[in-house]
């Protein structure tokens, strides 16, 4: 049995490819819609946040044999409590992630190490501001622009009834926010831009699957400052960027 965390859109077709090379996968996701999106392709799957005790009790009642992380580059928290279950379950911890994207030194791309540095940089370019980051941190950049002369606040985010709350909580505003799941077309991406007359937009370098480079270049296209949120620093020890590579690390571990 493998333990699998699912947190990007290319991990439901890991899940698969290791099913398919023969072994039993339980996959991990946060979100009731991430998890219908495993169902429907077949995969078992578990719902909802997990301590690193939680899913250490997970690998000894099922006899795991390794952890697979495909969450998010910047869920930290699970990196942190899939490899602290690993080590204390004696299991091997593998990570995939995609391969990070490389940008040219573009004079309207401004790369910052964190969300705090990346409402600060906002707030001094001004403008209207469009948030990519979801809404998990939303109150960082609130906290910073609303109410700010010559910014308008505009997040783009999943239509999820806590995301609207959020939103509310925060007062920001209806016509405000545009509640969407991607992925999202170059052609979408740019009259977003234009409709809401974007001068500046924030996103997380998530990797390529992910259409962070559509989002970006075509940004910066249109003359638009783009706020770059690099990934975590983070030591995981065995970590692929490739498919075959968790799968022979997978069989090693048998």
């Amino acid at each position: 049995m493998i333990f699998m965390l699912c947190g990007t859109s290319d991990a439901r077709e890991l899940a698969l490819q290791i099913r398919a090379n023969g072994f039993n996968v339980l996959t991990s996701v946060v979100t009731e819609s991430a998890a219908a999106s495993l169902s429907e392709a077949g995969l078992s799957v578990r719902t909802g946040r997990m301590t690193a005790d939680e899913m250490a009790a997970v690998v000894g009642e099922l006899g795991v044999q390794a952890i697979v992380d495909a969450s998010h580059p910047f869920a930290e928290e699970a990196h942190a409590n899939a490899m602290t279950a690993a080590r204390e379950s004696g299991v091997p911890y593998i990570r995939y992630e995609r391969t990070g994207l490389v940008y040219d030194n573009h004079p309207l791309l401004h790369i910052v190490p964190s969300y705090e540095e990346a409402a600060l940089e906002a707030k001094r370019l001004k403008g209207s501001i469009m948030l990519t980051t979801g809404g998990k941190t939303l109150g960082t950049f609130t906290r910073h622009l609303l109410g700010e002369p010559d910014i308008r606040l505009v997040a783009r985010m999943l239509p999820r009834l806590d995301n609207m709350e959020k939103c509310s909580e925060l007062g920001l505003e209806q016509k405000n926010i545009i509640a969407m799941q991607g992925p999202f077309s170059r052609e979408l991406n740019e009259a977003l831009y234009k409709h809401f007359g974007t001068t500046v937009m924030v996103t997380k370098e998530s990797g390529r699957t992910g259409a962070v480079d559509e989002k970006v270049q075509s940004a910066l296209e249109l003359g638009i400052h783009v706020i770059l949120i690099s990934r975590p620093e983070v030591e995981f020890g065995t970590v692929f960027d490739y498919f075959d590579g968790v799968i022979d690390a997978l069989r090693t571990a048998e």
